[in-house]
């Protein structure tokens, strides 16, 4: 199907479209004008070299309506909201683009700011719109973070030291020692990991999820794995490490809870099994007594459950830059609250 060729009426642009994206974007000396008057010359659905001195596919027209969205769309500059630190922060959460639309907005937004003097831009780009990833990476852009549904990158702008953060570095954890009243602590023996087949009786542990405070997530990951209910009572020591999980640091937070009941489910996917134990009994075990780290939980647990070591409990707070709560951790009965 023949095709035409449509001027914006934006001086020295000329633009060849087709129904299904723009071919070209060109520019020409405002001192010699076009006109459409004349029938241009096509050889087997292309343009012939001349005038122009261009040769493209041209497979089918394109109605003005949505001729009219694209030269919007190639035109526009990219919508964000300003940050706190002079940049620039850009989701991309509506219709989808054309990657060669995106690329030519993307240029334009950035010549854009960085005549206002922006510094870091920032861009959310959904997983539905990951073709544009690679024309995002052409104009500079690098990749500061993935999430299961989006992938953040980031580029900066002045000439300067890039003061952009990293990415988030730690991973947390919780480990949580349970104690009765007959002075025993609830262990399990894990169906995965490095401890699997070992025969090794371990405190129950897991990782903080996404927007879980540390005491929720301790008595969570206690529910999960034996089926027992519990309160939160204190942190009693942490413990940080580098290049644990994927070259990322990580922080262990001990945690002491007291139970609400004493009945055990172990989970299925997870736990081999679950008990009981005389804290003793625990502390005996070869593996405990031949890590230097375990020794020193070991320890301190000990001296919790002797009324010898106080540990840190959680205090609700609100702070003068959020109205959201938080927790901050600290010895009460030093400070008598």
């Amino acid at each position: 199907m023949t095709s035409y060729m449509r001027f914006l009426y934006r001086p020295s642009v000329f633009c060849l479209t087709t129904s299904r994206k723009t071919v070209s974007l060109l520019h020409f000396d405002k001192k010699r004008p076009f006109s459409t008057s004349k029938p241009f010359p096509f050889t087997k659905g292309r343009f012939s070299k001349g005038r122009f001195g261009i040769s493209l596919n041209i497979r089918s027209s394109m109605s003005s309506s949505t001729e009219k969205k694209v030269v919007q769309q190639v035109e526009r500059i990219l919508e964000g909201t300003n940050d706190d630190h002079g940049g620039v922060i850009v989701e991309l959460t509506s219709e989808p683009l054309d990657p060669a639309l995106f690329a030519s907005s993307l240029k334009a937004s950035l010549s854009h700011w960085r005549e206002e003097g922006k510094r870091g831009i920032w861009i959310k780009i959904p997983i539905e719109f990951s073709n544009l990833v690679e024309h995002a990476v052409k104009e500079g852009f690098y990749f500061h973070h993935a999430e299961p549904k989006y992938l953040m990158l980031v580029h900066w702008l002045p000439s300067t030291a890039n003061t952009l953060p990293a990415n988030a570095t730690h991973r947390i954890g919780i480990g949580a020692f349970v104690v009765n009243e007959k002075n025993e602590v609830l262990v399990v023996q894990e169906k995965n990991g490095k401890f699997r087949g070992t025969g090794v009786w371990k405190f129950p542990t897991g990782v903080v999820d996404e927007g879980e405070d540390i005491c929720d997530a301790a008595v969570r990951e206690v529910k999960e794995e034996t089926g027992v209910d519990s309160k939160f009572v204190e942190i009693l020591a942490f413990r940080q490490s580098h290049k644990s999980f994927f070259e990322k640091s990580d922080l262990f937070f001990v945690c002491m809870l007291q139970p609400l009941s004493s009945d055990i489910q172990p989970q299925e996917s997870e736990i081999e099994a679950a008990q009981w134990m005389a804290y003793e009994e625990y502390v005996a075990q070869p593996f405990v007594q031949k890590h230097e780290l375990l020794k020193y939980i070991a320890h301190i647990c000990g001296k919790k459950k002797e009324g010898e070591y106080t540990g840190f409990s959680p205090v609700p707070t609100i702070t003068g830059f959020s109205e959201k709560k938080s927790f901050l951790y600290l010895n009460k009965q030093a400070l008598d609250l």
